[in-house]
């Protein structure tokens, strides 16, 4: 499904009319920065759906976390909603889907990729570097969503759960927000580590306590006053309470929560800044 839409646009795009390379400074292509833009972004799609490791993180596991808690824990009511477990696992794995797809593979490839050469060389090509930067993040996007209306579509089949028609319009712009923050927030990170074998027990010491602090998994109102501090201050709990305040059946407007989408803004401009200041095409450990 996501490739067919990938596609359809570039189906799309190649029907625009082309404009001729100038001579000398060679375009890769020819083709319009939008056409270069989705064959990069169909790219990525396709080391995505290839890599074993990216699609059980990405596509399987949320959707086996859902089913096992909803097992093991019962559809009771939780949180201070008072709203089935099966309403609130859904935007918590969610945002869970959206962090995997967006940051936690985007830092391991890219360090990977970085480490062995392969950004090194790609930088080489004629393709813009916004190009390749670009198709990273679309493929994000697109993939945050489809996994979110997979996890939609199970929740609602499997166990009832309900989505405010009313507040699609905030849960696709917390999606979209969520997904380029932490798309950002990966090419950020992944300056500071300096090998392929380090980038995924780095990623996972770090996101592992995010999570249960943050109301991914259980509602965190439970947890220590610290705790809830701490978690506030990352990203991680704004994603997750801006998409379960969607899906509260007593919210009111479009679903937008404002302050969340405010926070998540903010460290999207921290990583990028450090991002600019930091990233590097070229292997770390190569010589100078």
């Amino acid at each position: 499904m996501i490739l067919l839409l990938i596609r359809f646009i570039r189906m799309v795009a190649s029907t625009w009319p082309q404009k001729a390379s100038r001579p000398g400074r060679p375009d890769g292509s020819g083709r319009r920065p939008v056409g270069l833009l989705l064959h990069q972004a169909r790219y990525d799609l396709l080391g995505i759906l290839r890599n074993r490791q990216a699609r059980f993180f990405t596509l399987i596991l949320p959707l086996l976390f859902l089913v096992i808690f909803v097992g093991v824990f019962g559809n009771h009511t939780v949180g201070p909603e008072h709203v089935k477990a099966s309403t609130y696992y859904v935007p918590g794995l969610t945002a869970l889907a959206i962090i995997s797809g967006s940051f936690v593979n985007l830092v391991i490839s890219v360090t990977a990729q970085r480490e062995s050469g392969v950004l090194k060389r790609r930088r080489a090509t004629p393709v813009p570097a916004r190009v390749i930067i670009g198709g990273r993040m679309l493929t994000a996007i697109v993939v945050s969503v489809v996994v979110s209306v997979v996890l939609l579509g199970v929740g609602r089949v499997a166990y009832g759960v309900q989505l405010p028609t009313s507040t699609i319009p905030g849960v696709a712009v917390t999606i979209v927000a969520g997904s380029a923050t932490f798309c950002v927030l990966g090419y950020a990170l992944s300056t500071a580590i300096g090998s392929a074998d380090s980038a995924q027990p780095t990623v996972q010491a770090i996101m592992l306590p995010l999570y249960f602090i943050s109301g991914v998994f259980i509602p965190n109102p439970t947890l220590p006053q610290w705790l809830q501090d701490v978690a506030r201050v990352f990203p991680v709990q704004h994603l997750a309470d801006a998409l379960q305040h969607a899906f509260d059946p007593a919210a009111q407007g479009a679903g937008f929560v404002w302050s969340d989408l405010g926070m998540l803004a903010a460290w999207a401009a921290i990583g990028l800044a450090v991002a600019l200041r930091r990233f590097a095409w070229a292997p770390t450990a190569a010589p100078a």
